[in-house]
């Protein structure tokens, strides 16, 4: 029995440090991400950018208040990327796939700072093309209602011209 549970722990362990261990081929996606913790009032955005470089999968956190000024993750300190007056905006590593990974997030929302405790869930399986982030679609939207316009103008510049 002694056996049993030892290759039973070992196999967990395994499984841990292979979700820990998953990273992309170098380039840009997108993942899912889910946020726990604080006062539920806070929010980020889902799906967001996923960066690979040198193996390393960096995630772009955007929060749904501009309050947030540094994020700390595995006793690193992150700034905040974003403009002044734009939701707040942070780079950080993703630590860990399918697990529950800690992050503390300094805000200013409730007048003076304080430091608030969540936690991020990466999910391994949404990891996919950067193309399904909502900045994205908006982006081939616009571009297709450009076109659309260009064509129609062109074509009504041409029926006018046959019709004179």
């Amino acid at each position: 029995m002694g056996r049993a549970k030892a290759a039973a722990a070992l196999f967990a362990l395994l499984s841990l440090l292979s979700l820990c261990a998953f990273a992309p081929e170098d380039g840009e996606y997108s993942v899912s991400v889910e946020l726990a913790g604080g006062s539920g009032k806070a929010s980020v955005t889902s799906p967001t950018l996923l960066t690979v470089k040198d193996g390393v999968p960096v995630a772009r956190i955007q929060w749904s208040s501009p309050n947030y000024d540094y994020m700390v993750v595995d006793g690193r300190h992150y700034d905040n990327l974003s403009e002044e007056g734009m939701n707040s905006v942070f780079e950080i590593p993703v630590l860990c796939w399918d697990g529950w990974m800690d992050a503390i997030a300094d805000t200013t929302a409730m007048g003076s700072p304080v430091e608030v405790h969540y936690q991020l869930f990466f999910y391994r399986e949404s990891v996919g093309s950067k193309n399904e982030l909502p900045q994205e679609a908006a982006k081939r939207v616009l571009c297709v209602a450009v076109a659309i316009i260009v064509i129609g103008g062109v074509l009504n510049y041409i029926l006018k011209k046959k019709n004179s």
